[in-house]
């Protein structure tokens, strides 16, 4: 089978798949155009999130068994059509979940004792103990909305820090000996820390918004290392302003651009550069899933699962 690949990623993906049997073609430089002439005489596609998989694209791979997206989410890629050509769609949650709950634990602990704070202050001679007096998690109910492999794996991290850990989740009994599921109305009734945990879906888009904040009964913290678009960044905003809520560590941004790489720089809106400024705010770069060891990992699960199935 003749698979392209479009992304670089860890070299053991295209290492098992050779081994294996396939025959791969590297072009990580063409445009989607340019791909489009390509892919006709494809049976399998490896990408990440360089350009989207539309109709127009999967119309042109006559061909094409199988797409291997290497990460957790599938919204760059039309399933729905996908699934009505017989394409088979793969994508590795396993593989950077460890990552990735480290990553949303790491801002918690941050957020709540204001860390980065306190490390500019002290760094530029200045010391505060009682501004910086932080908050603990034991005793909280930390609420995460979906509970796949990364609201799982979360919350069996949270076990150790003797807190409540509840959940809402689309499918039914999902909940585990780590985390009760329960309904929306008691984590807006209990909640004091929400964490974010689900896909890119049209029920996510603008999830987060004026509406949904203003239900919390509490003032909280909020944790997004899911997808930016699932928070409205003018509501959040808000609500960042009037105390609702405490602080956020934010992985993803409403803003990025398809790809994760960078930021629509054009069109900054005045909501961004709030949290960009703001002292209660803690930003990084889609970097929760982007460890070391998730990219081995990462790589290492779409091989396996494209050989299971056609190896």
């Amino acid at each position: 089978m003749k698979v392209l690949a479009v992304d670089t990623n860890h070299p053991v993906l295209l290492d098992k798949l050779k081994k294996a049997g396939f025959n791969i073609v590297e072009d990580y430089t063409s445009s989607k155009s340019e791909i489009e002439q390509k892919i006709a005489n494809c049976d399998g596609l490896i990408i990440r999130s360089r350009f989207p998989i539309d109709k127009a694209f999967l119309d042109k791979a006559e061909n094409l068994k199988f797409i291997g997206r290497v990460g957790a989410g599938l919204e760059n890629i039309d399933l729905d059509y996908a699934e009505s050509k017989g394409i088979k769609c793969f994508n590795a949650p396993e593989g950077n979940r460890d990552a990735v709950v480290e990553h949303a634990l790491g801002m918690l602990l941050s957020i709540m004792n204001r860390f980065w704070i306190a490390n500019n202050e002290v760094s530029n001679g200045i010391w505060k103990r009682e501004e910086n007096r932080g908050e603990e998690i034991k005793g909280k109910v930390v609420a995460l909305i979906g509970y796949g492999n990364m609201g799982k794996a979360f919350a069996q991290r949270l076990k150790g820090f003797d807190c409540e850990v509840i959940c809402y989740d689309i499918k039914e009994n999902v909940g585990d000996e780590n985390c009760r599921q329960t309904t929306m109305s008691e984590v807006f009734e209990r909640a004091d820390i929400l964490s974010l945990h689900i896909p890119q879906t049209p029920e996510t888009l603008g999830l987060v918004n004026d509406e949904y904040l203003s239900n919390f009964k509490k003032n909280i913290y909020f944790i997004n290392t899911a997808r930016g678009k699932s928070v409205v960044t003018e509501d959040l905003v808000k609500h960042l302003k009037s105390g609702k809520i405490k602080a956020a560590g934010l992985d993803v941004l409403e803003q990025e651009k398809a790809s994760f790489e960078a930021l629509h720089q054009s069109e900054i809106p005045e909501s961004l550069k709030y949290l960009i400024k703001a002292e209660n705010v803690l930003l990084t770069p889609h970097i929760a899933g982007w460890t070391h060891e998730s990219k081995y990992k990462l790589a290492e699960v779409i091989a396996d699962k494209i050989i299971a199935e056609f190896g």
